[in-house]
């Protein structure tokens, strides 16, 4: 938009999104594909724990289908567009190579449709959709390979990281109360966070296995998880017996979140390959966390080593090691000097690498690519 572009946004209905609104220059539209109650695909809430395609969500699928053709297409004849970008292979990847004709079109994965672009049945017709697409872009070199696989030319796929509001995110040292008082959580207390759905690839079950040592050497450190989910009453069960040492939020909505980051002295998320190889690209919360000025503990998988530089901005460990990652949060709280370099390195990079401009430009060179093979 700042360069002079013009932007539409179709996304589906729900309960909670309007049906049209401006966003800074981004026209958003909304559509519908199902009666309200039933409006349950997207916004994450179509996989059970990220591992299986809920029942609900799998029977409206042809009515999601139908719904966004319907509204590709119309969007698509009303204005005259340059290229089509579709976010997620499956299901909108399928639904606009249908449409995009004459038109170049762009795919984006993310993580859960790499998941779903895998399974039998599926492949074929992804494969189908990859032959007309002009361009790929993936959050890591893990996705982006796996789509490629499936039968796509790796010299038209990138690999562009997520970005970051490092404005809205951003260290404030006088705020680090509100969160810790609201949890009961003494201001001079070690409190690691971590953020996130409660589902299996988010490595949440690995943090809650290493805590009985974790707490046995740092007698006054807190945990705090945020974040609702499949998982979430499982994930409380399993800490029931530190009730005043961990902490669960349940969800946080965006304008209290930077605060909940400021709290904390150092972000963990340890993120795993769950038992049906879903995985994570790169959590927009690794980015929002060092943009915030915070060390990161995270897996060395998927696309977190494009963010975090083990030494630099975190430690990165591997995933499914619960030991390996009781030692990088012992060292990060026991040596609060280096933490705090890697914290700030943190900062300098979301803010001057991984921001929203930054990201854009990333994509603008993508399209130019698409654009120029068409």
């Amino acid at each position: 938009m700042r360069r002079g572009d013009r932007v539409t946004v179709l996304t589906p209905h729900a309960a909670h999104v309007p049906e049209r609104w401006d966003d800074d220059g981004v026209r958003v539209r909304s559509f519908r594909y199902a009666p309200p109650r039933w409006e349950v695909i997207g916004y994450s809430r179509s996989l059970a724990a990220d591992e299986r395609v809920r029942r609900g969500a799998a029977l409206l699928a042809p009515l999601y289908a139908l719904g966004a053709w319907r509204a590709v297409r119309g969007e698509i004849r009303r204005c005259r567009y340059d290229l089509l970008q579709a976010h997620w292979v499956v299901p909108n990847g399928l639904i606009s190579s249908l449409l995009a004709g004459r038109l170049p079109l762009a795919v984006g994965v993310h993580g859960s449709d790499v998941f779903l672009a895998e399974r039998p049945g599926v492949r074929r017709l992804v494969a189908g959709a990859l032959r007309r697409t002009s361009v790929l872009t993936g959050c890591s070199p893990e996705l982006v390979e796996r789509i490629c696989a499936l039968g796509f030319d790796p010299a038209y796929a990138r690999v562009i990281p997520y970005g970051v509001d490092s404005e809205a995110f951003s260290p404030a040292p006088e705020r680090r109360p509100v969160w810790r008082r609201r949890l009961g959580i003494p201001d001079d207390a070690p409190m690691i966070l971590t953020v996130g759905r409660m589902a299996t690839k988010k490595g949440f079950q690995v943090l809650i296995e290493c805590l009985p040592e974790l707490f046995e050497t740092l007698p006054d450190v807190h945990v705090v998880l945020a974040g609702d989910g499949d998982l979430l009453a499982e994930l409380r069960a399993a800490a029931a017996a530190w009730p005043d040492r961990v902490h669960f939020t349940g969800q946080v909505l965006r304008d209290p979140l930077p605060d909940l980051y400021r709290a904390a002295d150092v972000f963990v998320l340890p993120a795993v390959h769950d038992p049906q190889g879903n995985v994570d690209g790169l959590p927009n919360v690794i980015l929002e966390a060092m943009a915030s000025g915070l060390p990161v503990v995270a897996s060395r998988l998927s696309g977190i080593p494009l963010a975090i530089t083990h030494g630099q901005e975190g430690l990165l460990v591997p995933e499914q090691d619960p030991a390996a990652l009781r030692r990088a949060l012992e060292r990060l709280l026991a040596d609060r000097a280096a933490a705090r370099r890697m914290g700030e390195r943190g900062r300098d990079r979301a803010a001057s690498k991984l921001s929203w401009d930054a990201v854009a430009g990333h994509y603008r060179e993508a399209y130019d690519l698409a654009l120029s093979a068409n």
